[in-house]
């Protein structure tokens, strides 16, 4: 089960925010046992782009042997 403080991983793409699925970001609430999760998106110097709330299957954990990929973000 996914808790705070854990990375995800966006499973989907949301356009309004410049996110793109792939995109990770750390847990920071989990509402109602996993009903929703606030998830909060920085860039690598640590500068917060976005705070979303997300759905189950909006996210998934990191998997072993999973590398983050570098992109420019877009502002949306």
């Amino acid at each position: 089960m996914i808790q705070e403080h854990d990375n995800i991983v966006l499973t989907i793409d949301l356009p309004s925010a410049g996110l793109e699925a792939g995109d990770v970001g750390v847990v920071i609430h989990v509402h109602q046992q996993g009903k929703a999760f606030e998830v909060e998106f920085l860039t690598l110097d640590g500068n917060t782009i976005t705070v979303e709330t997300l759905e189950p299957n909006h996210i998934r954990p990191i998997r072993e042997r999973e590398i983050p990929h570098v992109r420019e973000i877009i502002a949306a």
